[in-house]
C-alpha cells in the first residue's frame, strides 16, 4: 500500500508513530505534503517518508490521510479533486468537517472515512471516533481503525454524534487538565509542595480512572465509598456542589456541542 499524509501537524506525527510501533508496516510508501518544508524533513527523517505535491501525492496513494486544519480542507480538495479516483481511501481527521462536504469536492467512489481523535493520542493513549460514509466496505474501516490502533482506541459512531464526540472526548482533555491544574494549586496552597501535589493529584486520578474501569461501577457508587457521613470528604463536594460544579460542566459541554455544530455549518 503507498499511503499518503497531507498535513504534516502533531496528530499526523502521532499517528504514524504509531503505525511504526505495529509489527509489521502496512505501507511500503510514505508521500507526505505540507507548506511547512521543515515538517516534511523532519516526516522525512522520521518516517522515511519523500515530500510531494498535494496532486501527484493523491494520484499515487491507496489511502490519504487528510490532517490538515478544518478551514483549508476545502482548498486542498479543490485542488486534488481531479486526481481522485474510484478506489481510494481518504481519512479525515479534521473536526467538524462532514463527510457529506468532503463529497461535494470529489468524484464519486471516493471510500471517506471521518474520524476525531483526542489529544492523548499524541502519547499512544487517546481515543477516535470513526465513522464511515456509504460506499466505504467493512474491510476499509478495519483498515483504518489498524492503522490508527497505534494511538489509542477506536469507537464506531454515526456522523451525527460526531459534534457530541468532539464536546466529550475531543475537548475533554482540557477540562481534564483545569481539575489537574486546580487540584494540584490547591495542594500547594494549603501547604504542599508542588512536586508532592503533583504527584499526589496524578496519581490519584490514574488510580480512580483504574477503579471505574476494574470495577465497572458508576462514578456515584465509587464516590460514595469515599464520603463519609460527617468526613472531610463530604464536605468537599458539598461545596463543590454549591459552587456548581456538576452544572458547569454540563453548560461548557453543551457550549462546546454547539461550537462544533456550528463550525460543520461554516
Amino acid at each position: 500500500m503507498i499511503l499518503g499524509v497531507i498535513g504534516c501537524g502533531k496528530m499526523a506525527q502521532a499517528i504514524l508513530t504509531g503505525i511504526h510501533k505495529q509489527d509489521t508496516c502496512p505501507y511500503s510508501v510514505l508521500l507526505v505534503n505540507d507548506i511547512d518544508g521543515n515538517r516534511v524533513r523532519l516526516f522525512a527523517n522520521l518516517f522515511q517518508a519523500a515530500g510531494c505535491d498535494q496532486r501527484d501525492l493523491v494520484r499515487q496513494s491507496d489511502l490519504v490521510i487528510l490532517a490538515v486544519k478544518p478551514s483549508q480542507v476545502g482548498d486542498v480538495l479543490a485542488y486534488t479533486a481531479a486526481a481522485w479516483n474510484p478506489g481510494k481511501i481518504l481519512v479525515s481527521v479534521a473536526a467538524g468537517v462532514k463527510t457529506s462536504a468532503i463529497q461535494s469536492y470529489l468524484p464519486g467512489g471516493i471510500k471517506i472515512v471521518r474520524t476525531m481523535p483526542n489529544l492523548p493520542a499524541l502519547v499512544g493513549e487517546g481515543i477516535v471516533a470513526v465513522y464511515a460514509a456509504e460506499g466505504t466496505e467493512e474491510e476499509d474501516l478495519r483498515q483504518v481503525e489498524s492503522l490508527l490502533s497505534g494511538i489509542g482506541k477506536t469507537v464506531r459512531v454515526e456522523e451525527e454524534k460526531m459534534d457530541a464526540v468532539t464536546a466529550v472526548s475531543g475537548s475533554g482533555p482540557a477540562y481534564v487538565m483545569m481539575v489537574v491544574e486546580a487540584m494540584m494549586e490547591a495542594g500547594v496552597h494549603i501547604g504542599l509542595d508542588w512536586s508532592l501535589a503533583r504527584q499526589l493529584v496524578l496519581t490519584t486520578i490514574s488510580g480512580s480512572i483504574a477503579m471505574l474501569e476494574k470495577t465497572g461501577q458508576h462514578p456515584a457508587e465509587i464516590r460514595n465509598q469515599v464520603s463519609s457521613p460527617g468526613g472531610t470528604t463530604i464536605a468537599a463536594i458539598k461545596q463543590l456542589e454549591e459552587q456548581g460544579l456538576r452544572s458547569a460542566f454540563f453548560n461548557a459541554i453543551e457550549k462546546a456541542y454547539q461550537r462544533s455544530k456550528q463550525l460543520g455549518r461554516e
